[in-house]
């Protein structure tokens, strides 16, 4: 493998082999120490970012490697003095490795096809690969199992976390609910997969309730109010988590408490979302020695 761009291209077999080397790496990570002493990381950023940037910055450290942050706002490319292709060619004559959170999943790609160096996926508008692979990392964990589960993703479904996520229980063979307006489905298409608006119909039997924030880094702060009112019938709260006594709660984080989940459920035994987030820590290592 040489680069990891998508959940979509990745085998059952690639998934499951991250999984099985993060576990590796968190239960003796010693041994890892200096597996990439010398090498360098460049995070490439569009967007911002609290747990990517952190969990590849520190996974890098850990495994004696560096790293060399670039915001791309002001850079040639950003201002149109330089195209993609061009920006991907000068990196790659620098560093090993390049983690790149973009907009565009076609910038993504061409950034990986034009250099010669392995390129991550840190997230665009289309996919987000590392934090649904952390998030199977978790489910193993917590359910011991990644087979004869459901999952059910809870409101705006027109993500790159829902893509990914779609992406991988399909792989896995996991079965999947989405409850979301109509308005806001995903824009891929994965069968087997309902979609729904009945929310009592879909969390039926779930193993696993999952959400995301309602307002995404690009969405106007006019757009606030409407989608709130939108989307708060599909908040997850203490009384919705009742009709599933056995299921655990998931969010990729950030989360905006009283919005899309209640302090109450953020805070209890049964979510798992800080072990989610440090998993990203984990996985990211696996998917640095895999590649480099």
């Amino acid at each position: 493998m040489k680069h990891l761009i998508s959940i979509e291209s990745l085998s059952k077999n690639d998934l499951l082999d991250f999984i099985s080397l993060a576990q590796k790496i968190k239960k003796s990570p010693g041994k890892y120490r200096a597996k990439l002493k010398n090498k360098v990381l460049l995070d490439l950023f569009e967007k911002p970012s609290l747990r990517t940037r952190l969990s590849f910055e520190v996974a890098m450290y850990q495994l004696g490697g560096h790293t060399i942050f670039y915001d791309l706002e002001n850079s040639p490319f950003e201002m149109g003095k330089e195209s993609i292709e061009d920006t991907s060619r000068v990196i790659s004559r620098y560093v090993d490795i390049i983690m790149a959170r973009l907009y565009s999943q076609e910038n993504l790609v061409k950034l990986a096809n034009n250099g010669n160096v392995p390129v991550i996926n840190g997230l665009t508008d289309y996919e987000h690969p590392c934090q649904i692979l952390a998030d199977l990392l978790t489910i193993k964990e917590k359910l011991k199992r990644l087979t004869s589960l459901k999952l059910v993703y809870i409101g705006d479904a027109k993500n790159n976390v829902t893509h990914s996520l779609m992406f991988a229980c399909s792989k896995l063979g996991i079965k999947m609910s989405i409850a979301c307006p109509k308005s806001m489905h995903p824009l891929v298409h994965v069968k087997g997969i309902e979609i729904t608006q009945d929310i009592n119909k879909a969390i039926k039997n779930a193993n696993i309730l999952y959400t995301d924030s309602w307002m995404s880094y690009q969405i106007p702060k006019s757009q606030h109010a409407k989608r709130v009112k939108l989307l708060k019938r599909y908040q997850i709260n203490e009384t919705l988590m009742k009709k599933v006594p056995n299921a655990l709660f998931m969010h990729c984080l950030p989360a905006k408490r009283g919005e899309e989940v209640t302090s109450g459920v953020m805070d209890s035994k049964r979510s798992i979302v800080f072990d989610q987030a440090e998993n990203r820590l984990h996985i990211q290592k696996a998917i640095l020695l895999k590649l480099l």
